[in-house]
């Protein structure tokens, strides 16, 4: 792949890019809704409890996320399809909570053993989530990408001839 300036522009404009962009654009924002859930609820103690808080502001942000993702990102319309999609996407999602949970442990952990403020805490929770989401977030990629594509991307990409793309700069 060419990181030069113009390749990365060329690249952008293929299926793949675009894909890419928009799955990157749609992390952005359902993780920004996610973090927003968890530290609003723990910060302002709607929820004082660090595994509760992180585990429903993650799913908060799961709903967005998986329409976002299917409709935007890989342009599907129509009925979802319960097996092919919907129960993987929910099931990396899951997962993608559990390890959440897991630095959330880690968090409650620190947060008990150190006499910190509450905002200190509450950046430690929000920050050890978005670590999380950040690990898991190329795993998330690679099978979404396969959940929602029915055609192979190089056929997508093969349609697009550089001089196509040059045009379009």
């Amino acid at each position: 792949m060419d990181l030069s300036p113009s390749g990365l522009w060329r690249w952008g404009h293929t299926h793949r890019g675009r894909t890419f962009v928009r799955y990157t654009t749609t992390s952005a924002i359902t993780t920004a809704i996610s973090l927003s859930a968890v530290s609003l609820l723990y910060g302002l103690r709607i929820i004082p409890g660090v595994l509760w808080a992180t585990l429903t502001g993650n799913l908060i942000g799961m709903i967005p996320a998986y329409n976002l993702n299917r409709r935007w990102a890989w342009g599907k319309r129509g009925r979802s399809a319960l097996r092919a999609e919907v129960l993987p996407f929910f099931l990396m999602s899951a997962m993608g909570i559990a390890f959440s949970q897991v630095g959330a442990l880690w968090a409650r952990q620190e947060v008990r053993t150190h006499a910190w403020a509450h905002i200190v805490n509450t950046g430690l929770v929000t920050g050890t989530n978005l670590v999380c989401f950040g690990v898991f977030w190329v795993l998330k990629l690679l099978v979404f990408n396969r959940i929602f594509h029915v055609r192979e991307l190089a056929e997508f990409d093969r349609t697009l001839g550089d001089d196509e793309l040059a045009g379009r700069a």
